[in-house]
């Protein structure tokens, strides 16, 4: 009963983290806050963020309480699974901070994943999709650095394969498998 519980949390608490992280960089990019993504993000992240903003207003480079709702969230989730599935009533301080800050990473990739995966698609499918502006905003910065280096090859552009590539080493570093000791 536990695991599924546990599912359950994990999967509200990325996804509520993922929200809150694409928020601060939809901030970053200035991504037009009438767009699709961004109004579901700020729907879904409204209630936390918006009291945060009170204390941390936004900059012109970065939504600070967004990255903040985000490290919170993967805290709670971080003490959570210390609850659920380690059967420890008050867990160290340093793990729950560990497990959020792996935690928090993973999830960042994934979704630069999952970003980079949705614009590849887009561009060979349908490149006038009404998200694909918004799609294209987001992952241009992270693929600009890979296109300067990597060039097309027959008009194929390979940079999102190489930073998926790299997005996927990133996430074997910030594996929980490599670091069992310090979880426990």
């Amino acid at each position: 009963m536990s695991r599924i519980l546990w599912l359950v949390i994990e999967t509200v608490g990325s996804l509520l983290a993922v929200a809150c992280v694409l928020r601060a960089y939809a901030h970053r990019v200035h991504l037009n806050p009438r767009n699709p993504i961004s109004q579901f993000v700020s729907a879904l992240t409204d209630w936390l963020v918006l009291p945060l903003r009170r204390a941390i207003p936004p900059g012109r480079a970065m939504d600070w309480a967004s990255v903040l709702a985000a490290v919170l969230v993967a805290l709670l989730t971080g003490l959570l699974y210390f609850v659920v599935l380690g059967n420890v009533s008050v867990p160290n301080p340093g793990s729950v901070l560990l497990w959020a800050t792996i935690s928090l990473v993973r999830w960042t990739v994934w979704l630069a994943i999952g970003l980079v995966l949705v614009q590849a698609v887009l561009s060979w499918v349908n490149p006038y999709a009404p998200l694909a502006p918004a799609i294209q905003q987001l992952t241009a910065p992270l693929l600009a650095p890979i296109r300067r280096v990597v060039p097309a090859i027959g008009g194929v552009d390979l940079s999102p394969l190489v930073l998926i590539l790299l997005l996927q080493v990133l996430l074997m570093v910030f594996s929980f498998d490599t670091l069992p000791a310090l979880l426990r």
